[in-house]
């Protein structure tokens, strides 16, 4: 697992997405790990979400809203 400070973080961006792609990369702020770097791939994989935009269309249909009508008692606004 690769180490970088911030500022090289800041300095190099190309350089640590390269590195992620290897593997977690841990970036640090003021000595202290603050955020870790991974690709996506890695993050679904740890996540266990793996929902393309195609399903997740699919999905919305299977969801059952009910719809709540306004009762009409809204106040009329004087212009």
């Amino acid at each position: 697992m690769s180490v970088v400070t911030s500022r090289e973080l800041n300095h190099d961006v190309s350089a640590v997405k390269r590195a992620a792609a290897r593997g977690p990369v841990v970036i640090t702020d003021h000595g202290r790990p603050s955020h870790v770097l991974l690709t996506f791939a890695d993050y679904e994989r740890l996540t266990g979400s793996h929902t393309s935009l195609a399903d997740a269309f699919v999905m919305a249909d299977e969801i059952d809203v009910e719809p709540v009508r306004p009762d009409g008692s809204a106040r009329e606004i004087d212009w």
